[in-house]
Parts: structure tokens; sequence; C-alpha cells
């Protein structure tokens, strides 16, 4: 059975991924660049992997049309802005964040790359 995180993962892969396929179907050999970031890391960490299963699912392969750069705050608010920038600097094609203040570091990071925000309370 999937879980509302699953579920949620799954809907972010697809959402992702899908629209830009579309407009881009002649060009097989495009790596994605996906970014990651998560404040906790157990958390971080589960959500990630349930994430990589579905871009998998979808058959979206890390090292072969895939790159995901993944960084955790560890649970360290003071290093947000640090990590969100170094993501920012990879060039990633979008950016999934997980968190009020995750999302709101990436946020002020930059305003060109798109940011899906996955779970939330109230931003």
């Amino acid at each position: 059975m999937m879980t509302i995180r699953a579920a949620l993962a799954a809907a972010l892969a697809f959402g992702i991924l899908a629209l830009p396929l579309a407009s881009d179907a002649q060009q097989a050999t495009k790596v994605w660049r996906i970014g990651h970031l998560g404040y906790a890391y157990p958390t971080a960490a589960r959500d990630l992997e349930a994430f990589r299963q579905r871009l998998r699912d979808l058959g979206y392969v890390e090292g072969k049309n895939l790159v995901i750069e993944s960084r955790s705050a560890e649970s360290g608010f003071e290093r947000l802005p640090e990590l969100a920038a170094e993501l920012v600097s990879l060039k990633v094609d979008v950016i999934a964040a997980f968190g009020n203040r995750t999302i709101m570091e990436l946020k002020r990071a930059t305003p060109t790359i798109p940011i899906v925000m996955v779970s939330s309370g109230d931003p």
C-alpha cells in the first residue's frame, strides 16, 4: 500500500519530468539534473528514497538519464543558505524541497530554477 509520502513523491516525480519530456521527446539523451534539499536527515533520506524509486518506475536511471544532487541540513537551520546556494550553483533543472524553511531559503537563492514544494506546513 502506498503511503502519503510515497504518493507525494510519485506526483512530484511525474510533475517534474512528464511535461518537459513531452516537449523534448526527440532528445533521448537528455540527462535531467534534479536538486533535492531536505532539513532533517532521517526524514529527508526516507523521502528521497521514495522519490528515487518512483523515478526508476518511470524509467529514469541515475547515471544514465538522471542525476540527483541531494543535500541535507541535518537539522541545522544555519546550513540551509549554504546548501541552497550550492544546489543553485550546480545548475540543476529543478529543485525538490521539503519543509517551510528549506523552501524559503531556496526561494531566496534562485529566482529562475523551479522549486517544487513536496511537503510543508503553512508556507
